[in-house]
Parts: structure tokens; sequence; C-alpha cells
């Protein structure tokens, strides 16, 4: 059943709770995308079966969720995830975050670490904005993007994108790869070599980068970015026992 979280943000967000014991996990979904994903489910319904905390829930202009997806930013969707954690679960919690998600979890870590148990990341995109679309803007299309507010891009999933100069800009205060990155507890990432959304070049950055003594990358040959075919969700599924197991 869909529940509503009114933040003080004056945002309404959709989310759905499995109570269960802890630490709970927590699933952050990607850009444009929603609850009712593949791996969100596949996850819920893991978690139930052990009788885990889970929680998912809809960014601000995303599935069911109050807001328009084009007046949105990173820090406005940090924001609702922040808001959701603190108040829907107890304790720290075990965060998967999935592309978009990878960095709003990253960001999660470094303002609120007391609540990060462990952390998983599938093709995480931490500072997309900036080294993804602005840094593969040319000239005219970022002449553009300042003088109109907005260009569309290409997307492989449907409609084209709507990337708007408030997007690129906010998103310059919430870069995660340019500042050091703590991650003191069990973290898995995991990233396939077929994606091409997000590179295996982003995955060992983002490993480099960071700051940990438990942490590992996992390359899956193939893989695309959905990331959600049976033996993906294994590996997902396997990421989560490593790091649970860890916490015991």
């Amino acid at each position: 059943m869909t529940d509503y979280l009114d933040t003080p943000e004056a945002r309404r967000i959709a989310y759905n709770f499995t109570p269960g014991t802890g630490p709970g996990l927590v699933f952050l979904g990607g850009f444009k995308s929603d609850m009712e994903g593949t791996k969100a489910l596949a996850l819920e319904a893991w978690a139930r079966a052990q009788g885990r905390a889970f929680l998912r829930f809809d960014y601000s202009g995303h599935g069911v969720s109050g807001g328009a997806f084009d007046e949105g930013a990173i820090g406005d969707w940090y924001e609702d995830a922040r808001d959701a954690i603190l108040a829907l679960t107890e304790g720290p919690q075990v965060l998967v975050g999935s592309s978009m998600g990878g960095w709003i979890s990253l960001l999660m870590a470094r303002e609120h670490p007391e609540k990060v148990a462990g952390l998983v990341t599938i093709a995480a995109a931490p500072d997309f904005t900036e080294d993804g679309y602005w840094a593969s803007f040319d000239k005219e299309t970022r002449h553009k993007l300042e003088s109109e507010g907005s260009v569309e891009v290409p997307s492989e999933y449907g409609d084209p994108y709507v990337i708007t100069r408030r997007l690129i800009n906010e998103g310059r205060t919430r870069l995660v790869l340019r500042s050091p990155l703590a991650l003191p507890f069990p973290t898995r990432f995991l990233q396939g070599t077929a994606d091409t959304s997000v590179t295996s070049e982003t995955a060992l950055r983002l490993l480099d980068h960071a700051q940990g003594e438990d942490m590992r990358l996992t390359l899956l040959k193939g893989a695309d970015h959905r990331f959600s075919t049976p033996e993906c969700l294994g590996l997902i599924e396997a990421a989560l026992t490593e790091v649970l197991g860890a916490l015991q």
C-alpha cells in the first residue's frame, strides 16, 4: 500500500514501507525512474522473505509523488531521500542506490553518516550532471541551455530527457568526487561492462576516490544499465548478504 510523506520542504513523497528487523534496507532509484521498477520490487520481496525492514519511495516529480520532474534537481531529490529516511526508518540503514540513487546515497553518507550502516550501489552515477551531461554538451548546446533554460537529450528509455539549467547549476553544489568522501562501512559497488549510460571508468573513479576499509567493486561482463536480469538481481542480493553479514 502506498503512503505519503509531507516533507519540511512542502513536497509530497509517495512511499511503501515494509516493517521488519534492522538494519533496514532503503532503495534509492535512478533519474526519472520510480519505485515500481524491477530492482525495487525484487529487493522488497527479498527483504520481506528475511523479515527485514524495507523502504522504497518516489522522489518529487517521479512516479506518483507530487511535483514536476522538469522543476527538480539533485538537491531536491537528495532532500526527499533524506527526509524519508529520517522520518520513516529507525537506526542506521543499508542504502541501495541505483544510478542517480547511487549519487544520492553518497550524499546521504556524507551528510548523515549516522544513518548509514552499509552501502550497495548499482551503476552509481555520481556527479553525472557535470561529468555526463555538461561535459558532453558542445558550445551550441551549452549556449542554448544557458539562454533558454533547458535542452532535450535523447533517451534510450523513451521520450527525450529535458535537462534544465537549474539541474546543471544546482548539481554543481552537490558534487561528491571533488572532495574527500568517507565511506566507513561495508560498501559494494556493482557495475555492468555493457552500460552505455554509466561507464566502468566512472565506477573505477568512484572506487579510487572513496575512502573506506571494506570496499569492493564487482564488474559484470555484458550487463547493461538496467542491471535487472536474474543474474544481476542475484548479484545485488549477494552484495547485500555480504554487507549485512559484515554488520553482525
